[in-house]
């Protein structure tokens, strides 16, 4: 079994085809059989995993199982401490209010590389850079919840699923992780892991031949 981890970069699509010609996994990723363990939509960037173990594929990727996933997040405006207290709190969203979430306005990352196009900066308006930890999977939830107390987003990195983070990888690189720590989220459902089939259930995709299992490879 393979698992990776992948910066993603902003406007690629977290799948291997795409019928309109957009940039896909494809282009960064030929390595057959691994599919990605949740999305990350395409105008957000950062951490992506991908497995060809079925069985933690869905560990991952399902809302019940609470994952934990840690978000920066530059957001329009001065952030205030009023709607830092409100992220904490839970916010009312149209689908329901959100679990409570660790939310704390931060420096800008040192390792942040720039976006490419990148966010359009209004002089006269400051900009705030948030971590928001949350342990849920709804659409759009971190820009929804930043809209809902006065903040859109303007750019959106996740850094970290559960132990596994995006440090050491630049915008287009992956790297092969352990699956161990991953599994480890999960002890009820590791003891109960059968021996059939581990294929993960997504939709088949055309790819080309396996250029190799490289630890990191090109941008």
């Amino acid at each position: 079994m393979t698992t990776l981890r992948f910066n993603k970069p902003y406007q690629v699509l977290t799948q291997f085809t795409d019928e309109t010609g957009r940039q896909t996994l494809a282009d960064y990723i030929d390595m057959p059989g691994i599919y990605a363990a949740g999305r990350l939509d395409r105008d957000s960037e950062g951490l992506l995993l991908l497995t060809s173990d079925g069985q933690l594929q869905n560990r991952i990727s399902h809302p019940d199982h609470k994952l934990s996933k840690v978000y920066w997040v530059q957001v329009d405006g001065q952030v205030s401490a009023e709607a830092l207290q409100k992220l904490r709190d839970g916010v009312q969203l149209k689908d329901g209010m959100t679990l409570a979430a660790r939310a704390e306005e931060i420096p800008p990352p040192a390792s942040l590389w720039p976006r490419d196009p990148p966010i359009r900066m209004r002089a006269e308006i400051p900009t705030s850079w948030l971590q928001i930890e949350i342990c849920e999977g709804r659409n759009r939830q971190v820009r929804r919840m930043t809209a809902a107390v006065g903040f859109p987003t303007l750019r959106l990195i996740r850094y970290a699923i559960g132990p596994i983070s995006l440090d050491g990888l630049s915008p287009g690189e992956y790297a092969e992780v352990e699956e161990q720590p991953l599994w480890e989220l999960f002890p009820k459902q590791k003891a109960s892991r059968s021996r059939g089939s581990n294929k993960p259930g997504s939709t088949a995709r055309d790819r080309g031949s396996n250029r190799g299992r490289e630890k990191r490879v090109r941008r």
